[in-house]
């Protein structure tokens, strides 16, 4: 993603930006992008993390509301550490339509589902 200032970015474009912790080191890159079909509203970010040059990490969908774009790093900021993606419920087969799971996850990161 470029360090352009105007707010809109095609979804395509977001795949691979840098995910930043706290304080400011690298976490994880966003993969993709799930968009609510009925509001519109990003819901989630699918991140990875860990492994070594993109080989043997992981995959874990954050929620969008846990991301800040900062433009100093060209990258999205994130207060979610790398335990809490590790404890966070993974990706299973049908989870975008799991109520339950959505649950989960958002009670995993603290912050209030998009659905609310």
């Amino acid at each position: 993603m470029t360090h352009d200032t105007h707010s809109l970015v095609a979804a395509a474009d977001v795949s691979g930006t840098a995910v930043y912790g706290a304080d400011d080191s690298r976490v994880g890159t966003i993969d993709r992008v799930m968009i609510d079909k009925i509001s519109g509203k990003v819901a989630y970010a699918v991140m990875s993390f860990g492994g070594v040059l993109g080989i043997g990490g992981d995959e874990r969908p954050v929620p969008w509301n846990t991301l800040t774009y900062d433009t100093g790093l060209g990258g999205f900021k994130t207060s979610i550490t790398e335990q809490q993606l590790r404890d966070a419920p993974q990706a299973e087969t049908g989870w975008e339509a799991n109520r339950d799971w959505h649950d989960r996850t958002y009670a995993a990161y603290g912050t209030v589902p998009h659905y609310i």
